[in-house]
């Protein structure tokens, strides 16, 4: 008993105190003596503990199972610094409720998978660059990253493979994205364990192309390559989506919407507010061809974009526009229906820029799987017309604006339909990272470390 916890005497018990006292006297050596020891023992005791649960909360991760070579220094090197320093010395926001206890651990690859092509200013803000848009926020959502693989549900490996723009049109030319990805895993799977032990089932990858993991433009050739054995098993954050079966989304996956610079949105919105006047009743500005080409048999949009320019073009309700201009947004701002034609791809940028600009998305392009419809009901916000009622669209988009229009821009200017579809370095409670972690979520079936403590 420590000396505290002796009770001081009092008129009751003071008795008791002097008896005890004439009964020990006498043995005031052996009493120094145990409490001179008692005292080191206590001492040794608490050291004990305290250095025990140290190391416990701060466990390092075993060099042995996690060292990787390249040309910069040791990976593994690298989390066991930041495991002990990041995690205890930056302020962390909380978890979003729902996320409990998830964690992602992010391979720290060789500059040349990712940080290497961002010497492109164009690599963070193209329609594609949620692959680097998603990996930002997760560098930066301490709570929810994980330095210590050991503990992680999934693993994110940030490959930026849509950062090589061609030097003849500028779009970006993804066919190096195979071998580029086909590298990085090489690399972790020789180097960690992780890989191996799940064959890549609670592995993440982006993959923000016109047809998501089949890395090609055409679908025809997008179909036949097919996506790489090598991620069949695993997670794919994809733009592209449909409501029927397609080789192309042949995989575990997430849907994600393309990627929008929201400071682009913000500054647009504080020249012209999203409840301003719109004197634009139909708005599309895009590749609208004439006389489409006919490429391996397909024609672009399918001929969609052709007949809207051939119906519409000078008709006072539509502005077409065929050329490209810088300040695009500041149309879509003024106007009342924007609409979103299929491309190659049945996805469109447009349809989150019209979203977030306030302008009501006419979806034109049959099939179309959309992103995070249980945060965007889209029936709600949007209209949905076949292609092959393109002829129709005038009439359709008259009879909306006589009924029902205001209802539905209601729906649309609600800041948290904005929010689902804008991905922000800093994660925000409900934008498209928050999504993407929320779908994740929903799969922790796949985390092997969850798996493995089930089962014990």
């Amino acid at each position: 008993m420590m000396a505290s916890e002796l009770q001081k005497p009092t008129k009751k018990n003071r008795g008791f105190y002097v008896k005890m006292r004439i009964l020990h006297k006498g043995r005031q050596p052996e009493k120094s003596l145990f409490f001179k020891y008692y005292k080191w023992v206590l001492w040794f005791s608490f050291t004990l503990y305290f250095l025990t649960s140290f190391f416990i909360g701060n466990k390092s991760i075993s060099l042995s199972k996690s060292r990787v070579s390249g040309s910069k220094s040791s990976l593994a090197s690298r989390v066991l610094f930041e495991s002990v320093n990041k995690t205890s010395h930056k302020s962390k926001p909380k978890n979003p409720a729902s996320f409990k206890d998830l964690k992602i651990f992010i391979y720290e690859l060789p500059s040349e998978y990712n940080e290497d092509w961002l010497s492109n200013k164009r690599c963070s803000n193209h329609l594609f660059a949620s692959e680097v848009a998603i990996h930002r926020a997760l560098m930066n959502t301490y709570n929810l990253r994980t330095f210590d693989p050991y503990e992680a549900d999934f693993f994110f490996v940030p490959v930026y493979v849509s950062c090589n723009f061609s030097t003849v049109n500028g779009f970006p030319a993804i066919g190096h994205a195979r071998s580029l990805l086909s590298s990085a895993i090489q690399l972790i799977s020789t180097n960690y364990p992780f890989w191996n032990r799940s064959q890549g089932s609670d592995h993440i990858f982006v993959a923000s192309h016109d047809y998501g993991a089949c890395f090609h433009a055409m679908e025809d050739r997008a179909i036949d390559d097919g996506i790489p054995e090598f991620l069949k098993n695993s997670i794919i954050l994809q733009t592209f989506g449909v409501n029927y079966k397609h080789p192309c989304q042949d995989v575990e996956n997430v849907l994600i919407p393309p990627y929008i610079a929201p400071e682009s949105v913000r500054k647009t919105l504080e020249k012209a507010p999203l409840t301003g006047n719109r004197d634009i009743m139909v708005f599309f500005r895009g590749k609208m061809e004439v006389h489409p080409k006919n490429i391996s048999g397909k024609f672009y949009s399918k001929r969609v974009r052709t007949e809207i320019w051939r119906r519409y073009n000078g008709d006072r309700r539509f502005y077409l526009q065929r050329h490209r201009f810088a300040g695009f947004q500041s149309e879509i701002v003024r106007s009342v229906f924007c609409l979103c034609p299929l491309g190659w791809a049945p996805w469109s940028p447009r349809l989150v820029e019209s979203v977030a600009l306030g302008c009501v998305p006419v979806i034109i392009a049959d099939g179309i799987r959309l992103p995070f419809p249980s945060a965007v009901k889209w029936s709600e916000i949007s209209l949905t017309v076949a292609e092959r009622d393109v002829g129709k669209l005038g009439m359709i988009l008259e009879h909306v604006a006589a009924t029902n229009l205001s209802t539905i821009q209601r729906n649309l200017w609600d800041p948290a339909v904005t929010r689902a579809l804008l991905f922000n370095d800093h994660m925000q409670k409900g934008d498209a990272t928050w999504q993407v972690l929320d779908s994740l979520y929903h799969k922790l079936d796949r985390s092997y470390s969850r798996s493995r403590v089930s089962s014990q």
